[in-house]
């Protein structure tokens, strides 16, 4: 009988493992949407294109996120510091919100760019899988 048990719990012991590792590797974009609909859309509109329901209300207009690869590169590292408020540097006008705070949870590992997995919490870079996704080919 003992034998018996063994296996079915070391079969729930790899599910669990499987399970952790899934939550953290980076997230799928699905994850993210529903964040940038809760905190992004009422600017910068439901498919990322400037144009959501304040963005009359601003000076410059909101950025269209669907266009934030240059030369056909996205800079996670750049998207990231400016949704989190880390800089702002070039950006006119100061309305955008600092998501930082907003955006806390477990971390994730997410390559930036230089090859460094960067722990980030989880929400955040589920954010980030989705604008990436927005991008015009």
């Amino acid at each position: 009988m003992k034998g018996r048990t063994a296996i079915p719990i070391a079969g729930l012991v790899g599910l669990a493992v499987v399970a952790a590792c899934a939550m953290r590797s980076m997230p799928e974009p699905s994850e993210g949407r529903a964040i940038y609909q809760a905190n992004c859309a009422q600017c910068h509109g439901t498919e990322g294109r400037g144009d959501g329901p304040w963005a009359a209300s601003h000076d410059p207009p909101p950025t269209d996120l669907t266009r934030l690869s240059k030369n056909g590169a996205f800079s996670r590292a750049e998207v990231l510091a400016v949704i989190d408020g880390y800089d702002r540097t070039g950006l006119p006008g100061q309305d955008m919100p600092e998501f930082g705070l907003l955006l806390e949870g477990p971390t994730v590992p997410v390559d930036t760019g230089d090859g460094v997995l960067t722990p980030t919490p989880r929400p955040l870079a589920a954010l980030l899988a989705y604008l990436e996704s927005l991008q015009s080919t």
